[in-house]
């Protein structure tokens, strides 16, 4: 798969393309219907399978005030994008000349003369140049004129749930990680280096691994069943979001148990994964360490025991 910063990166003659222009944050399943099926129409035509996205997100400039956390960082995405079988994929830099464009200019100059689109495939919510002033029903009227078709795709719903990305992103907030599993076809996860905590894992309970500062979407704080990636190692896993308030001053921190631990060399340079597979609990400001500890006991246990039921499901 062949990835373009910029427009004036993809060549003079590249095309022609059957293509899907989003955000496509999350790649979730919805995502992967419009994606698999540009691929399919790309091989009949004989032309190039794209997904055309944004970086940085737009609402983080049209809107800079606003909290907008992704659920996967453009590193991830374009890993995802590559998953689908895609030719290329383009991330226009969102700048306000793009954003000024309007969606005349955007179907005519963009998909038509630089990306010599054949098909066009979009979501129905599809919005698109200045202040989204275009939507699917303009998109198919300019492809007429221009010269490529539209194809528009319904919402999808699943388990009465819309698979979408700002649902997804309401789902992990609120620590639902295992309804928004389903809809991303995926494990929701956090890669990031290692941090440096303050110690309190060895010394009061158990070896854990702390990852660094991570700035973008994470579920409510609380106890999570997690598998953790460490470098080329998968460990089964106990994952706390929170302050842990039992050690006195708020001390935020995404840190991790794992539950076959066997001492691991940690650089800065190192990957931790963590996949958030089911929420355990809240998190709660104990008593005392001992307390503590026996929590964590039930935490491992029921985590051992998700586990123990994964593995025989999957037999």
């Amino acid at each position: 798969m062949r990835t373009f910063k910029h427009l004036e990166d993809v060549p003079a003659d590249f095309g022609p393309a059957v293509l899907s222009v989003g955000n496509f944050d999350g790649v979730h399943r919805a995502h992967r219907l419009v994606l698999s099926n540009i691929v399919q129409r790309a091989r009949d035509l004989g032309a190039k399978a794209v997904a055309v996205s944004f970086e940085p997100h737009p609402l983080r400039i049209l809107r800079p005030d606003s909290v907008l956390k992704l659920i996967t960082p453009t590193p991830e995405k374009i890993r995802l994008l590559q998953g689908s079988g895609v030719d290329a994929v383009l991330l226009l830099p969102f700048t306000r000349d793009l954003s000024l464009m309007t969606p005349q200019q955007f179907a005519k100059e963009i998909l038509k003369q630089r990306l010599h689109a054949r098909e066009v495939h979009e979501g129905f919510n599809f919005h698109f140049g200045h202040k989204a002033a275009g939507d699917v029903d303009l998109l198919a009227e300019l492809g007429k004129k221009v010269g490529f078709d539209v194809r528009v795709y319904s919402e999808l719903r699943l388990r009465g749930e819309p698979v979408s990305s700002s649902h997804i992103r309401k789902l992990i907030g609120e620590g639902r990680v295992s309804p928004a599993r389903f809809l991303l076809a995926r494990p929701f996860s956090v890669l990031s280096p290692p941090g440096r905590g303050r110690g309190y894992g060895a010394k009061h309970t158990v070896p854990t691994i702390n990852l660094s500062r991570y700035e973008e979407l994470l579920p409510k704080d609380g106890v999570y069943v997690t598998r953790t990636r460490v470098a080329e190692e998968c460990f089964d896993s106990v994952t706390n979001v929170g302050n842990r308030p039992t050690f006195g001053a708020d001390s935020f921190a995404v840190e991790t148990h794992l539950l076959n631990f066997h001492p691991i060399e940690l650089t800065p340079e190192t990957e931790v994964e963590i996949h958030f597979l089911q929420r355990l609990r809240d998190e709660i400001k104990f008593p005392s360490i001992d307390a503590l500890r026996a929590q964590i006991a039930k935490d491992v246990k029921r985590a051992r025991r998700y586990f123990h039921l994964l593995s025989r499901f999957s037999r």
